[in-house]
């Protein structure tokens, strides 16, 4: 049996929203059913107005995570998902639309034994 993951980093940069703790947990919700992936749970911890918020949606396929600067702009997006079927790019399209990002830097690794990125 072989185990296969990707994980996806992204560097969002120009974007809005980014202290809207409740903008971000709706997007990290979105991002997993985007994703085909199973939400267990959604923590969200804002530093308080003005400032960033740090989320994590927890999901029974690994993770989705987000650490945001509001006074630069830019948030730390982290994708992790097992299998094949699960869709990172289209959990990322969701948070850089959600956030507004004006530019992306995106990083993919295969993860586990025996994966291989098409």
């Amino acid at each position: 049996m072989s185990y296969d993951g990707r994980h996806l980093l992204a560097d969002l940069f120009g974007c809005s929203g980014l202290d809207d703790a409740a903008l971000i947990e709706g997007a990290l919700r979105d991002a997993a059913a985007a994703a085909g992936a199973t939400v267990l749970d959604v923590r969200i911890h804002a530093f308080g107005p003005g400032a960033g918020v740090t989320g994590v949606a927890l999901l029974a396929e690994s993770h989705i995570s987000i650490h945001s600067w509001p006074e630069r702009g830019y948030a730390a997006i982290d994708i992790f998902l097992c299998g094949r079927r699960h869709d990172c790019d289209a959990a990322l399209a969701i948070l850089v639309a959600r956030l507004c990002a004006g530019r992306v830097e995106r990083h993919l690794v295969a993860r586990g034994y025996a994966a291989a990125l098409p």
